[in-house]
């Protein structure tokens, strides 16, 4: 549990934060808006890599976000750090390599999950749409938008929340 808050927190990671992560992050935070459960999550997103910091999530990500009625507003890249390991109850990373990039910084305190894993069509990385246009894109929100609902699920029962 994050100390300050007392809320869950749930922190999406990718390599530069301006394209799964972000999405993870809007995605998410759209679910359980949905499910009118905000005022018990703290969530974020964040990459192992300093390439853009401070830049907003890229287009391809901001145009199918909000194709299916998701904001990514006040999104900025930052760089996952080693005060990060500590802060979260679920760090999410989008593949093995970041997963491996977190493993590195050290010990999480709280869960340290491939997104994949609560993927009902089953595990793997999620695809780094960067660079491969808008089918990529979709094809990335897709796999993040079903990963989420189970994540979320996972959470719910987990915490004893109301659904």
């Amino acid at each position: 549990m994050l100390l300050e808050t007392k809320k869950i927190g749930v922190i999406f990671v990718c390599l530069g934060n301006i394209c799964r992560s972000p999405l993870g992050e809007g995605v998410f935070r759209h679910l359980v808006r949905e499910k009118g459960i905000e005022d018990y999550f703290v969530i974020d997103s964040a990459g192992t890599a300093s390439y853009h910091v401070g830049k907003l999530p890229d287009p391809g990500s901001r145009r199918v976000a909000e194709k299916h009625g998701i904001s990514l507003a006040g999104q900025f890249a930052r760089q996952f750090t080693t005060k990060d390991l500590t802060q979260w109850d679920y760090v999410i990373a989008m593949d093995a390599s970041n997963q491996s990039n977190i493993r590195c910084l050290g010990a999480v305190n709280g869960n340290l999950h491939l997104l994949r894993e609560f993927d009902p069509e089953g595990p793997g990385d999620v695809p780094d749409p960067w660079a491969r246009g808008d089918e990529a894109f979709l094809e990335t929100y897709t796999i993040i938008r079903r990963s989420c609902e189970k994540l979320l699920e996972h959470i719910i029962k987990e915490h004893n929340l109301p659904s």
